[in-house]
C-alpha cells in the first residue's frame, strides 16, 4: 500500500489550523517535530490517571508511573537497537546528553595531549563542550573538514584520526545540509584507532534506521521533541562499559546507593545519571511517539521523506537566486538556501506571513555557515506528513517574496 500522507495528517491536530489567514505550512520540523493525538492522549492520561513521583513510591499511582516510565525505557533500547534497556539514559535533550559525556567521561579520561576530533558539520552542542574541556584539559581540538558539496572529506578524515584521538564526535545527519554521514564506516576506522566515538542523533534518528548494536557505537544521542514527542526529554544510549567508567554530572536524589558524612556511593544503571526527579511524562510520550512510528511503516517513511526531500530540491533549484548549501546522495529531509539580494530574516518573515513555517539563522551550527562564508540560511525541513503541494506552495511564495522585495530594492 502506497503511503498516504493526506492521512496521516488527521493524526496532527496543529496542522489544520491558519497562520495570518493561510492554511498552515509548517516546515521547520529539524527544530522541533508537530505530536500526534495519540502521543497528545499519552501525556493528558498520565496527568489525569497516573501523576506520581517514580521509585521507590508503594502506593498504586507511584507504581503505575514507574511501570509507565521503565516500559518507555523499553521501547526506546528496542527503538535503537540497544540489548539492554540499562543502557538507556533519560535526559533532557541531545544538547544535555552531549553535555554528560564530555563532563562525565572527557574530563576523567582526556589528559593534555591527547586529541578530540569533531566535524565542521557539527551542531554547537556537539562542538562546543569538547572544545571547552579540550582547554581545560590541555588537549588538542582538531576539526575535520568538508568537501564543497558539504560532505565528510574523508581523506582530511583519516589524516587526521592520529594515535592521539581519542574521542571521535560526529553528527549521524547534518542539521544544516541534511547529509547522513557514513557514520558505520566512522565507527570501524575510529574503533581501529582505539577512539572511542560519540553520535550526535537528534536528526539522524528521524530520517535513518538506527540500530546501535550493529553500528557498534560508543555513545549515541537524540532529543525527543524531534521524533514527534514532547519537549525536555532526551536519550543517551552508551555502552555498559563506558557508563560504568563514568562520573555522574548531576549529584542529588534518585541517583544515590548511599550518603556518609564523608563520602558518597552512586546507584547502578541507568538510574546514577538520572539525578532528581525525572520528566515522567517527556519519557512516556516518547514512548508513545515509538508506538505511533512503529504503528506505521518506517521504511515507508524514510523512503517518502526522501522523495518528498528530492522533489523539494529539484523544484527550489529552479528558481533564479536561490543557492542550496549541500548535494550529496546521501542526503534527505532538510533544504538549507539563501537568496541573492534577500536577507534570510526577511524572506521568513514574509514566508509566515503566507502561512510558512521555515527557519532562519545558523541553526546552531556557525562553524559550517563560516566555512561556506555566510551569515545563515534559510532551512525548509521537511516530516512524513508534510506533502508535495506544501512544497509547490513554498516555491511560488518565494518567487512573491522575490518579486515583492527586490523590486523594493530597485
Amino acid at each position: 500500500m502506497l503511503f498516504n500522507p493526506y492521512e496521516i495528517r488527521k493524526d496532527f491536530p496543529i496542522l489544520s489550523q491558519k497562520i495570518n489567514k493561510k492554511q498552515l505550512v509548517y516546515l521547520d520540523n529539524s527544530a522541533t517535530s508537530q505530536k500526534p493525538k495519540f502521543v497528545i492522549k499519552a501525556i493528558m492520561d498520565y496527568y489525569t490517571k497516573n501523576n506520581a513521583n517514580v521509585h521507590r513510591g508503594v502506593h498504586t499511582l507511584a507504581n503505575r508511573a514507574t511501570e509507565d516510565l521503565e516500559d518507555a525505557r523499553r521501547k526506546v533500547a528496542s527503538f535503537i537497537g540497544s540489548k539492554n534497556p540499562k543502557q538507556i539514559i533519560f535526559c533532557y535533550n541531545a544538547t544535555d546528553a552531549l553535555n554528560m559525556i564530555a563532563n562525565g567521561y572527557g574530563r576523567k579520561f582526556l589528559t593534555p595531549g591527547d586529541s578530540v576530533m569533531v566535524t565542521r558539520m557539527e551542531h554547537h552542542a556537539n562542538f562546543v563542550p569538547w572544545q571547552i574541556v579540550c582547554k581545560e584539559n590541555l588537549c588538542n581540538f582538531v576539526i575535520s573538514e568538508l568537501k564543497e558539496n558539504g560532505e565528510l572529506d574523508f581523506s582530511d578524515f583519516k589524516k587526521k584520526l592520529t594515535p592521539k584521538v581519542k574521542i571521535v564526535c560526529i553528527s549521524h545527519m547534518s542539521n544544516v545540509t541534511g547529509i547522513i554521514n557514513p557514520i558505520k564506516q566512522i565507527i570501524e576506522l575510529a574503533h581501529k584507532n582505539s577512539s572511542i566515538v560519540v553520535i550526535d542523533g537528534a536528526q539522524g534518528v528521524v530520517y535513518d534506521k538506527v540500530d546501535v548494536t550493529d553500528l557498534d557505537c560508543d555513545f549515541y544521542c537524540f532529543s525527543g521533541h524531534k521524533l514527534y514527542s514532547s519537549m525536555g526529554i532526551g536519550v543517551l544510549y552508551g555502552k555498559e562499559s563506558l557508563f560504568n567508567k563514568m562520573e555522574p554530572f548531576r549529584y542529588g536524589g534518585e541517583m544515590i546507593a548511599d550518603v556518609f558524612d564523608d563520602y558518597t556511593t552512586f546507584g547502578e544503571l541507568p538510574y546514577r545519571f538520572e539525578g532528581g526527579t525525572p520528566n515522567v511524562a517527556g519519557a512516556i510520550s516518547l514512548g508513545a511517539a515509538i508506538d505511533y512510528l512503529n504503528s506505521l511503516n518506517l521504511e515507508q517513511i524514510h523512503n517518502y521523506e526522501k522523495e518528498l526531500f528530492n522533489f523539494a530540491y529539484e523544484k527550489l533549484q529552479e528558481i533564479n537566486g536561490l543557492k542550496i548549501y549541500g548535494k550529496s546522495e546521501n542526503q534527505t529531509g532538510i533544504v538549507s538556501f539563501t537568496l541573492a539580494n534577500i536577507s534570510n530574516l526577511d524572506c521568513a518573515i514574509f514566508l509566515n506571513g503566507m502561512g510558512i513555517a521555515v527557519r532562519s539563522g545558523t541553526h546552531c551550527a556557525i562553524p559550517i555557515m563560516r566555512n561556506y562564508g555566510i551569515s545563515g540560511t534559510i532551512r525548509a525541513s521537511f516530516s512524513f506528513y508534510n506533502t508535495k503541494e506544501e512544497v509547490l506552495y513554498l516555491v511560488d511564495a518565494i518567487k512573491k517574496v522575490q518579486n515583492l522585495l527586490l523590486a523594493k530594492n530597485e
